[in-house]
């Protein structure tokens, strides 16, 4: 097989991907986390994803949108907030959401929860956190998504197995409460409650 050309590798990466059985179709192009396919840790944390049909939801560093379009296209009458500091991310997650008709869902650029308006309240923070986000950010996520989530309201996020006992013993310091989901061979999926 030939190598590609640089006009080639130029152009966006469009693939279908089904998701916790919900079919998306994606452009994404290089520079952007896991632009070929949907990573092992997206697809674990959606497996085990639940969210209502109303709800309104935060992919926080959404990338090109995988974890916010899922949602939005479980969440048909919620509304999607997708947020990353990432321009780039922020346009092909607008991109994704429109190609897949999803209305109810708008990605924009904010550090964090920076630039989320300080009004909106959230039943979901959800969130593939990267593993060289460092953990003083980790720790002003978890306060922050605490501060904005309803009453009953959850933080569901996947990270590396490297960080699972700093994400258990944060989740139970912020919220009082932890639940691992599921534990696969590099990720684990965990969640907590605001109560």
């Amino acid at each position: 097989m030939a190598k590609p050309t640089i006009e080639q590798l130029k152009q966006d990466i469009v693939f279908d991907a089904v998701l916790a059985q919900t079919t998306l179709k994606f452009r994404t192009t290089w520079g952007l986390f896991s632009p070929r396919e949907i990573d092992e840790g997206t697809r674990l944390l959606l497996n085990h994803l639940e969210v209502g049909l109303a709800d309104v939801s935060l992919d926080l560093g959404c990338g090109y949108g995988p974890i916010g379009c899922w949602i939005a296209a479980n969440s048909p009458t919620g509304k999607i907030h997708m947020v990353d500091r990432d321009y780039l991310a922020v346009e092909y997650s607008n991109t994704n959401a429109y190609l897949n008709g999803l209305k109810n869902c708008k990605a924009y650029l904010s550090n964090g929860f920076s630039e989320v308006p300080p009004e909106v309240r959230f039943n979901n923070v959800v969130s593939n956190i990267p593993a060289k986000v460092g953990r003083e950010l980790l720790l002003i996520i978890l306060v922050d998504a605490h501060k904005r989530l309803c009453s009953g309201g959850q933080i569901a996020v996947v990270t590396i197995n490297g960080l699972r006992e700093f994400m258990k013993n944060n989740l139970k310091q912020v919220f009082g409460n932890y639940k691992k989901l599921k534990q696969g061979r590099a990720y684990t999926v965990a969640r907590a409650v605001k109560e």
